[in-house]
């Protein structure tokens, strides 16, 4: 349940990067395409493994092993999203054609920071779930 929960968080933080970086006048300023193709590409695949955790149908999907699959997931999310942060941030301008740009372009980094972080800490959580750390003796099993 924790993976739901968490990736309803991902969901929506990720949101908040796309939407604000669509929001403005941003088609003059290659890095941000980068920024999008990252914000949008991870946010679908999340709303992918989102619904298939809520109608739980990994359970159906037994042959994947889904523990590594997350691991290597949230590992490329993170390492693809320290580059969108880094290149959001970089990419802010105080000067800006339209309005109200530079604060939505800033609040994008600010999110895309905090997307970043959340990914990390989701690795974290499946790599010590695939792992199996955390488990006591009542719950790990001894093969011989």
């Amino acid at each position: 349940m924790l993976t739901v929960t968490w990736k309803g968080g991902e969901i929506v933080l990720g949101l908040l990067v796309w939407a604000l970086i669509a929001s403005t006048y941003y088609q003059p300023i290659p890095a941000y395409g980068w920024v999008m193709f990252v914000a949008i590409f991870f946010w679908l695949v999340t709303v992918i493994l989102f619904v298939m955790y809520l109608l739980q149908l990994q359970m159906k999907l037994y042959m994947i092993p889904w523990s590594v699959v997350l691991v290597i997931f949230n590992a490329a999310a993170t390492v693809l999203y320290v580059t969108a942060f880094i290149t959001c941030s970089a990419a802010v301008q105080s000067q800006s054609w339209l309005p109200g740009d530079y604060d939505k372009r800033a609040a994008a980094s600010f999110f895309a920071c905090v997307v970043m972080i959340a990914y990390g800490a989701s690795t974290f959580f499946s790599f010590q779930a695939w792992k199996g750390f955390g488990s006591n003796a009542a719950t790990s099993q001894v093969t011989d």
